[in-house]
């Protein structure tokens, strides 16, 4: 799922809104057919896939732009709103604008990451915390959570997953994901409220216990279905993820069941696509 700037650079190169300009012609001039706008837009792409403009630098200023290509600022202000708009270059506080930044992907492997032999590891000292801090902190990077949890209404494909009633009430467990300090990740999980009530899951921190809370409760996940969707983000997630323009994201909801076939929890993970990668790894049986 990761976007790295090199591939949104060509991409938005090879875009027929740009005259149909490829890769392969970086070196030509790119007069021909483009308006001014699109000049400019096209040069500093160029200086950007190039690293000649490295991942969070400062645009020049718009007088410099001016004076570099000869143009009104209003036909500056146009080309390097193009590039705001492919999520090339982000507004910072006041006018700056700023070439956007490289995140480190980080990989999630859904096959193990909820897995009761790492719930139990957790807490035997072999890794620590929640297992998404743990998968964190065996890559040699420091997670931190911010965890809220309340008793809400269920968003409708929650409540139809939980098989909740229209008036049914669920437990969430609500997370920022932050990695080196930097927000990554956001993941809801709900439960149905007389499955949880009492337990360690009402309490605003990480928590583990072996083979997982639920299962040490008696509670235990045998099968778990997942759904990905891709979309661009709301408003509210791309406030708390600090997404840049132009960023989609991946919703991953993953429900898992007892062995009745009773669903017990359902999580719904929001992964910026420009910082994170999904793997599975599934039998052919």
């Amino acid at each position: 799922m990761s976007l790295p700037i090199r591939y949104l650079a060509r991409q938005a190169f090879s875009s027929n809104l740009y005259g149909g300009v490829g890769a392969e012609g970086l070196e030509m001039p790119v007069r021909r057919g483009m308006t001014k706008a699109q000049e400019i837009a096209a040069d500093l792409r160029r200086q950007i896939e190039n690293r000649e403009l490295a991942p969070g630098a400062v645009l020049p200023s718009e007088s410099k732009l001016m004076s570099q290509y000869g143009y009104s600022r209003e036909t500056v202000r146009a080309g390097v709103r193009a590039l705001i708009e492919e999520g090339l270059v982000v507004t910072g506080w006041g006018q700056g604008k700023y070439v956007r930044e490289d995140y480190p992907p980080v990989v999630w492997n859904w096959t193990t990451l909820e897995s009761r032999s790492r719930h139990a590891n957790a807490v035997e000292g072999q890794t620590a915390g929640d297992q998404w801090s743990s998968a964190i902190t065996e890559e040699g990077k420091s997670p931190r959570q911010e965890i809220t949890v309340s008793i809400v209404e269920p968003p409708a494909h929650v409540r139809d997953a939980l098989a909740l009633p229209d008036d049914g009430l669920a437990v969430a467990r609500k997370r920022i994901r932050y990695i080196d300090n930097r927000p990554y990740a956001l993941a809801d999980s709900y439960f149905p409220q007389e499955l949880v009530a009492g337990t360690l899951l009402m309490e605003p921190r990480d928590v583990a216990a072996p083979g997982g809370v639920l299962a040490s409760v008696g509670l235990i996940q045998t099968k778990y279905r997942d759904e990905i969707a891709v979309r661009m983000p709301t408003r509210h997630e791309a406030e708390l993820l600090a997404l840049p323009a132009a960023t989609p994201v991946a919703e991953h909801t993953r429900t898992g069941y007892d062995a009745d076939g009773n669903p017990l929890r359902c999580m719904v993970t929001i992964l910026p696509g420009d910082r994170h990668k999904i793997l599975y790894e599934v039998d052919t049986d």
